[in-house]
């Protein structure tokens, strides 16, 4: 697959100007919707799927399912993320009406460490193929570990990096003034005053780390599907663009899900034993998009069977109370 330098720039352009628009929409702090999320995230979704289809249409079928696969992928990954932001954003209690702030820094930076591990991941694939066994056995293991722990914790105050940032930079308590520095204290006038860091560069720094985290999961499960580093990334681009609009439908929503963390598990268990098996037996890209979309399928309808089973405050109802 040969993919000019000049279709790089265009993709890379295109994605800069949706961050601007997306930027200039909520150039003014305010609480997101669920009318303006859904919105936002049929347009970030309906990108994505054009994108697959000008691939499907330039380099052929091939190609296309192995974007379409690679986004899949890390779309539904990018759930788990979802719910990791909510509780970070609980524990640091930060207003509604700034959390798309630091999505969108979020997003940027998730998109800059992306394609510095897709750049890295590709190198080591070409020149060390045996990385490919390390890689495989790795989503294994984090898939067995993601079935056999359901719940998700964070811990903040364990975070090496925000540890060491709070060493060295003033930390308010205080989101007044909706700024990632302000001046604590001293007048600002005679220039003596002491920069300090808002809670808000706090919660950035552990939404960073965390989708750091996710991306040592994600970008190898891509490279199950698909060697070429432009589909690797492009497919986490678009799937990423896409993951503050996400956040604001599911936040609230993350106990009507219960059963989907088992199906990203069995994700990538799949990815890993495809990546295992490489040499042995290439799997299509048509069954690995069936498999994912099965997966998928499978634990969103068992979470919802079970929601109805249960009332919707998530407590079982008597018998006297179902229908």
């Amino acid at each position: 697959m040969s993919v000019p330098l000049w279709i790089w720039a265009a993709v890379l352009a295109v994605i800069l100007a949706m961050l601007a628009v997306d930027l200039f929409a909520h150039r003014r702090a305010h609480v997101v919707g669920t009318r303006e999320a859904l919105t936002w995230s049929g347009l970030w979704i309906a990108l994505g799927l054009g994108f697959g289809a000008v691939v499907w249409l330039v380099w052929g079928p091939e190609a296309g399912g192995e974007y379409l696969a690679g986004y899949l992928i890390e779309k539904s990954l990018a759930v788990d993320n979802v719910f990791v932001i909510a509780l970070l954003f609980s524990f640091f209690a930060v207003p509604r009406e700034l959390q798309h702030r630091v999505l969108f820094l979020g997003v940027l930076g998730a998109l800059v460490f992306r394609a510095v591990f897709i750049g890295a991941g590709a190198v080591l694939l070409e020149h060390f193929h045996w990385i490919l066994y390390v890689f495989g056995a790795f989503l294994l293991y984090t898939g067995v570990k993601m079935a056999r722990h359901s719940a998700i914790e964070v811990h903040p105050d364990r975070n090496p990096i925000l540890r060491l940032m709070r060493r060295f930079i003033p930390v308010t308590d205080s989101y007044q003034g909706q700024r990632f520095l302000v001046r604590r204290e001293g007048d600002r006038q005679d220039g003596r005053g002491r920069w300090a860091a808002t809670p808000l560069l706090a919660v950035l720094v552990a939404v960073e780390t965390s989708d750091i985290v996710f991306a040592v999961d994600s970008i190898p499960a891509i490279f199950a599907v698909t060697s070429e580093p432009f589909l690797v990334f492009t497919s986490n681009a678009f799937a990423i663009l896409g993951l503050r609009a996400m956040y604001f439908l599911l936040a609230g929503a993350m106990h009507r899900f219960g059963y989907l963390r088992y199906g990203l598990a069995a994700i990538l268990v799949f990815v890993g034993a495809k990546m295992l098996l490489a040499d042995v037996y290439k799997i299509p890209v048509w069954l690995s998009l069936a498999v994912i979309c099965a997966c998928l399928a499978i634990a969103v309808g068992a979470s919802q069977y079970k929601n109805r089973r249960e009332g919707r405050d998530g407590t079982r109802l008597t018998a006297g109370e179902q229908r």
